[in-house]
């Protein structure tokens, strides 16, 4: 993401309830939904993003698009912001350990304390003011991937710490 590209917030439902996944897709990713370029963009406007929360505006649109309308949005109605967030990861995190688990036909949870780690990322950077938009590209990247990392060790370590297979 480039200064001038405008960040938006999710706190915001209007800026993006209400559109079709095509158009989400679109905002998103700078291009129509199917474009050769959309992987190539998702990855510039995800790693290059000026905050975690940002990053996760950019990072796979289309689940972005699903969890945002059928999880986050529901839960936003009932629960503070920061937790209908969390909460959302959590979801996430859980589903995509349900595909590991019934493709490896074991018990299997990284996923779900993973995104917990990284969820509590977005919440504690949105709350310190994170903002990177002045840093150039490589240090965007480079702070983006190790929060990525950081998170992942983060949850094993939590896991062997307490024994959660």
């Amino acid at each position: 993401m480039n200064k001038n590209q405008k960040e938006t917030s999710p706190h915001k439902p209007q800026q993006w309830q209400g559109l079709t996944l095509t158009e989400y897709v679109e905002l998103r990713n700078g291009v129509p939904l199917g474009d050769s370029r959309s992987l190539r963009n998702m990855l510039q406007r995800s790693f290059g993003a000026a905050s975690f929360a940002t990053f996760w505006q950019y990072w796979n649109p289309i689940w972005g698009y699903g969890l945002g309308k059928y999880v986050y949005s529901p839960m936003h109605r009932v629960l503070p912001a920061a937790i209908a967030l969390i909460m959302t990861f959590v979801v996430s995190g859980g589903i995509h350990d349900l595909v590991i688990m019934a493709l490896r036909r074991s018990l299997t949870f990284i996923f779900t304390p993973w995104f917990f780690v990284l969820a509590v990322g977005v919440v504690l950077g949105r709350a310190a003011g994170m903002d990177l938009s002045s840093r150039n590209l490589s240090v965007r990247v480079g702070i983006n991937f190790a929060y990525l990392v950081i998170g992942l060790a983060v949850a094993i370590l939590a896991k062997r710490v307490l024994a959660i297979h």
